[in-house]
C-alpha cells in the first residue's frame, strides 16, 4: 500500500484529506506542522508528502527544503498547497504547488499522476 504524509495545522483540512485519501486506498499519516512531519518522514518514509505552506514551528517551504536535503527523502514527491497569491520558489526536484481551495478530484488526479493508484 502506498503511503502519504499529509501536513496541515488546520484540523478540518487534515481530517478531510486523510479520509479522502484513505477511501482511495492509500495509507495516510498526518502531522500538524513541518517539524513533526520531518520526524515522521524520517521514521517511516512516505511515497508522497502533501503539505500546507503556512504553519507554526516549520512551514511547508522549510519542510520541502529539508526533504530535498535528505539522502533518503529527496526523491519523495511533494505537493505544497496554499491560499497565497504567489507560488514560492521550491528547492525540490519533485515539488508541485497548488493554490487553495483545491478540489478533491484535482487532488486525487495529482496524487495518481505523481505516485499512481493505491
Amino acid at each position: 500500500m502506498k503511503k502519504i504524509l499529509v501536513v496541515d495545522d488546520e484540523f478540518d483540512i487534515l481530517t478531510t484529506w486523510r479520509l479522502v485519501l484513505e477511501m482511495e486506498g492509500y495509507e495516510v499519516t498526518t502531522a500538524s506542522n513541518g517539524r513533526v512531519a520531518l520526524e515522521a518522514a524520517n521514521m517511516n518514509a512516505p511515497d508522497l508528502v502533501i503539505t500546507d505552506w503556512m504553519m507554526p514551528h516549520k512551514d511547508g517551504v522549510e519542510l520541502i527544503r529539508d526533504l530535498a536535503a535528505s539522502e533518503s527523502l529527496r526523491k519523495v514527491p511533494v505537493i505544497l498547497m496554499s491560499a497565497a497569491a504567489n507560488a514560492p520558489e521550491l528547492e525540490h526536484p519533485s515539488a508541485r504547488f497548488r493554490r487553495k481551495p483545491f478540489s478533491i478530484d484535482d487532488l486525487i488526479a495529482l496524487v495518481n499522476h505523481l505516485i499512481g493508484p493505491a
